[in-house]
Formats: C-alpha cells, structure tokens, sequence
C-alpha cells in the first residue's frame, strides 16, 4: 500500500508540474509534505538521510551564486557587453545575433541559466526595438545558446549540479568530458540559425548607425563595485576548478565567494536575500523529498531493473544505456522540467549501476567506474540540451517567453516548436556522434 502511494504521489506532482495548472514549487511542496506526513518517509531521512533527503550541496550552490550574481548584476556589466557586441557586429543584425548567442552561451556556462536570460532578455529586446526587427529570432537563438552553453560546466545548469552531487564528480570532469561536446553541438547550432535568420534580418543604414552611436560606458553603474564583484567571481571559478585538489564541495567555495562579496560590497544583506530566487529554491527541497520517498518504497528500483531488460547493461560494456539514456533524456527533458526529470533518473542509474557492476567497494568509486561514466554524460548532454525542446523543457525558456510577452511580443507555443524541435534534434544526435566517437569508437 506504501508503495501505490508513494507512486501516486509522484506521479500526480509531476503531472501537475508538467501542466502548470498549479505553481511548480506549490505541487513540490505539497508532494513533500504528503510524503513526510504519510510517514513514507521520516522528517529526519527528509532532512539529513544522504539517500533520501534535501541536497544541500545543491541548494547552497545555488544560494550562494545567485547573491554573487544579483551583486554582480547591479554594475550594468550585462547591458555593457551586450551593446558593446552589437557595435563590434557593426551594427548587421545577424552579426549581433551570433554575438548575443555566444555571449549567452559563455555566461550560462559560468552563471546559471536562469540569471543569464534574465539579465540578457530585456537587452535583447532593446536591440530589436532599436533595429525596428522581431525580437523572435534573437530571443531563440538565446535561449537555445543558453541550454547549450550551461551544459558545458557543472555550474551552468541545474541538472549538472544535481548529477556531480549525488555522483561526487568534480568541476574539471565537467570541463573535460562536456565541454567539447558543447563546442561540437554549438558549432552546428550555428550553422542552424544561420541557415534559418540569415536572409530575414536586415536593416536601413540609419537604423544601423543608431546603434553605433550607442555610449556602453554610460550603462556602467559603479566601476569599483564592478571590479569587486568580478574578482570575487573569478577566484569562486578558479576554486570550482581546484576544488578536488583540496577537498572542498563547490557550495562550500561559492558560499565562501558570496560572503567575502557581501562583505567587501557593504550590501544590505536583506536587499541581497530578498532578491534571491526563493520559489526555485524551495521546488528543488521539495522535490529532492518526493523522489526520496520513491526511492525508498522501491519505485525507483523496479524502473532500474526494467531499463536493466531492455538495455541488457554489462560490467564490460553500457553502450546501449548511453545511447538509450540520451535520447530518452531528451525527449524527457522536453516534455517535463528537466530538474525534476533528472532528479528522478539519478537514482535509477545508481540502481541499474549497483545491479549491474561489482560490489566489493563502497558506492563512490563504483558510481565512478569507467564502464558507467559515459551513461552520466549521456544523462547531462540528453536532460540540458532536451530542455529546448519545448516552451517548459527548462526554466529558461519559460522566463524568456514570459519577459518576451509582457513586452508585447507573445511567443505561441506552436512558433517556438516550429524551430526548437529540429535544432534540439540536431543537437541530439550531433551528441549521439559525440559520445559514441568518444567513448565506444575511439577510447
């Protein structure tokens, strides 16, 4: 009976997530409510339970970089390098999308992707403004170089962060088994919009040189607050870099980095904490609770032993799970969040992993066998880049849609499927390429 509720539970808050008939961190909380409640599983595993319980790794990362970056923000620095782009592109509106797209696509891999489109939307939309030009292709391209881009680190996107916490994979795995996987799907992606927007975006020479006239200094609010912020910035980097050197989670180092800023900015510490992105916070602890619940009752392991006969996994070779992941990630990704989609997928690879691999050493080192590292990837590469899917396959694509409306350019859902459905299949299977040359062709 504890097993049909648990699934029921979960199956109905992701059903409601999915349909955004109610606030996705309202269903969380209440799933998780329901869970600790119906006693499936105890306040103490939702809370200190490493199996079952909050992640706090991840809540105190995402804390601690989203004080830096909402200090950050406030120096004008986004605005600055967006029209310094687009005078470098000279003003040619399919220059500046290229430029926009990269720049989106390097800060979602240093910031998280939700504050990247935050600060780059309302920019974006003053560029189109000012080129008289829809602000639709600008705003895709963004938006999907924003998905592409927070897949290269473990910073950049949510379910990298979720998957090295729970798999205890350090800054520099990221680096160096997604990173090159980012600049081969990129460089495709932008063959893609040069092939899609090239020919339609074109302007008067009067409108081109209003933007070359444009002072990006004067957007810059407080130089010394500026120089603070990106130092700080830049030392948190350089420890998510080292951090396995010296035994340090990466919350521990931007919780350290969001204190020092705090201090040396002399911000007002209520300002700082009230800007903080409160609702996502409590959908990842309430949602860490309802897959703990399933994980415990066994829902999770029955599914691991299904993906386990189909996949036919062995301790000499998961070529299949990869492949299979990847794509089941991405069409997963695209029709649910892909937070919570991969929060439930992390338990039942470590399930099909501890029934499949050897037992004769502690659950670490076997999370890190040499067999299973490509089906990681193929969960990280298939959950990111599935996200531009649809409307609701990441957060970031909801955020740029609703900033887009409110400025008077609605977004249907049917135009963004038109585009995003093919680019995110090419990203798929120039991943599929990827991983199959890397790990099964020429390892």
């Amino acid at each position: 009976m504890v097993f049909w509720i648990a699934t029921l539970i979960f199956v109905v808050s992701f059903g409601l997530i999915v349909s955004e008939k109610l606030d996705k961190t309202k269903v969380a909380l209440i799933g998780a409510g329901l869970m600790i409640i119906l006693k499936i599983v105890s306040q103490h595993e939702a809370f200190y339970e490493e199996h079952y319980a909050i992640d706090y790794n991840v809540i105190f990362l995402l804390i601690s970089m989203m004080i830096i970056v909402n200090i950050l923000k406030k120096t004008g620095i986004f605005q600055f390098v967006a029209i310094k782009s687009a005078k470098l592109a000279k003003g040619k509106p399919f220059l500046i999308l290229v430029f926009f797209a990269c720049i989106t696509a390097f800060a979602s891999a240093l910031l998280d992707n939700v504050t990247t489109v935050l600060l780059l939307v309302p920019v974006t939309l003053f560029i189109a403004e000012e080129l008289k030009l829809d602000p639709f292709p600008f705003l895709l391209s963004e938006v999907m170089a924003c998905n592409i881009g927070g897949t290269a680190t473990l910073i950049g996107d949510p379910p990298n962060i979720m998957i090295a916490s729970k798999v205890h994979l350090t800054f520099m795995d990221f680096i160096y088994h997604l990173t090159p996987a980012v600049l081969f799907v990129f460089a495709g992606f932008l063959l893609t919009i040069r092939f899609l927007f090239a020919k339609k975006l074109h302007v008067t020479e009067e409108v081109r040189q209003r933007i070359l006239a444009m002072d990006e200094y004067a957007l810059i609010k407080d130089a010394g607050l500026l120089k603070k912020s990106l130092c700080i910035l830049g030392l948190v980097i350089l420890g998510f870099i080292f951090h396995g050197v010296f035994h340090y989670e990466p919350a521990t180092i931007a919780l350290v980095g969001a204190a020092v800023l705090l201090i040396i900015s002399k911000e007002d510490v209520h300002h700082a904490f009230r800007d903080l992105e409160w609702s996502t916070l409590f959908f990842f602890m309430g949602l860490f609770i309802i897959v703990g619940g399933v994980v415990k009752v066994g829902l999770i392991s029955k599914l691991s032993e299904g993906l386990i006969a189909l996949t036919k996994p062995s301790a000499e070779g998961m070529f299949t799970l990869s492949i299979v992941l990847l794509w089941f990630s991405a069409i997963g990704s695209a029709i649910v969040d892909n937070i919570p989609f991969v929060a439930s997928m992390i338990p039942l690879v470590k399930g099909t992993a501890e029934a499949v691999l050897p037992q004769d050493w502690n659950i670490t080192p076997l999370l890190h066998h040499s067999t299973l590292m490509p089906v990681w990837w193929s969960l990280a590469l298939g959950s990111c880049l599935g996200g531009n899917g649809t409307p609701i396959g990441a957060s970031a694509n909801v955020i740029t849609i609703g900033l887009s409306g409110k400025a008077g350019y609605p977004i249907t859902f049917k135009k963004f499927l038109v585009y995003s459905v093919p680019i995110t299949l090419e990203t798929i299977v120039l991943s599929t390429v990827y991983i199959v040359a890397r790990y099964y062709v020429f390892s």
